[in-house]
């Protein structure tokens, strides 16, 4: 088991390492061609002389060939070095693990109620097929699928920051309270909002997946042979059909990565919550390119993890994944 499990994981980084350098390549690419000037953008209209001017443009690679432009930016890359951003005026590392740490608080409290409550869901509505619980869940999940994740956010915003007042307007922290005198619960209230809006989102898929292999699974012969022998309840989910859905559950949920962290970038642009999402948007708007470019690579880092948690979990979910040839592949 441990040697299919190394032989997997060696092929997943091969994979990755690819898909970073192609990832990093074409972003660096489609980003040079687009109309900016990084020294325009550095200077703000500030107004210097000729001679600083061409210093900054060395600097910042302005006129330089595409190739050698891209050939220094991978060469710093690989020595960890992302530049330094436009906006901050620090490098930009600094500025990613700032606002990571509240994004993936952000991420990943909406990434497990989603799933939890979408599993759930779907195994009631599952159960009850045609049933009003049945109607009343795929009407839920149909109505939030088709909504915007920016105006579900938009909406509770309306109704329970600002006709309320049960929570705040946004941001991560009070205003005029620096971040290092927060409470606890004055952070876990900016979350409430754009964790349940982020949530609800992500319910939806999760739950319609779910009950439609749930109502497959208890149509198919092994359970009906299951419930001639007397099982029936959630004894016969427990037993016949819950790993069933528990492999497709997980295959979704952990394929969810992406969708949810293009969610995250509307919700807290939204909420104005300081996490990544608000710093891709703020970056591109201002032309930030190498903190645009290392919020790229994050992305993809972010979601590939998420795929990889999931093609190792099957292993340990559906046994006969551990006879499959493909997995020594």
């Amino acid at each position: 088991m441990n040697r299919k499990v190394t032989l997997f994981i060696r092929n997943k980084a091969i994979h990755f390492i690819i898909l970073m350098i192609a990832v990093a390549i074409f972003s660096f690419i489609l980003i040079d061609l687009s109309p900016i000037d990084p020294v325009n953008v550095y200077l703000k209209q500030a107004s210097v002389s000729a001679t600083q001017r061409a210093m900054l443009n060395e600097y910042w690679g302005v006129g330089v060939p595409i190739t050698t432009k891209l050939f220094n930016w991978l060469s710093m890359l690989l020595h960890g070095n992302l530049g330094v951003s436009l906006i901050y005026r620090i490098p930009v590392i600094d500025v990613i693990a700032d606002k990571f740490i509240a994004s993936f608080a952000l991420l990943s409290i909406s990434w497990i109620i989603s799933g939890i409550f979408g599993l759930l869901l779907g195994i009631v509505a599952g159960k009850n097929k045609d049933s009003w619980i049945d109607r009343a869940v795929k009407t839920y999940c149909y109505i939030l699928q088709s909504a915007p994740s920016f105006w579900i956010g938009m909406l509770l915003l309306i109704v329970f920051a600002v006709y309320l007042g049960w929570f705040p307007v946004g941001l991560g922290v009070p205003i005029s309270t620096l971040s290092t005198h927060v409470t606890i619960w004055q952070w876990l209230s900016s979350m409430i909002l754009p964790t349940i809006t982020l949530s609800l989102v992500g319910v939806a898929p999760i739950a319609l997946y779910t009950r439609n292999e749930m109502v497959k699974s208890l149509n198919s012969d092994y359970v009906l042979f299951a419930k001639a022998r007397g099982e029936k309840g959630w004894s016969l989910i427990e037993r016949q059909t819950l790993r069933n859905i528990l492999l497709p559950a997980i295959t979704l949920q952990f394929l969810s990565f992406n969708e949810l962290f293009s969610g995250a970038v509307l919700v807290e642009q939204v909420f104005s919550y300081p996490g990544l999402g608000q710093t891709a948007v703020t970056a591109g708007l201002s032309s930030d390119v190498p903190l645009l470019l290392a919020i790229v690579l994050i992305s993809a880092l972010f979601v590939f993890i998420g795929n990889l948690i999931a093609d190792i979990l099957y292993y340990f979910v559906d046994p006969r994944i551990k006879e499959d040839a493909n997995f020594e592949k």
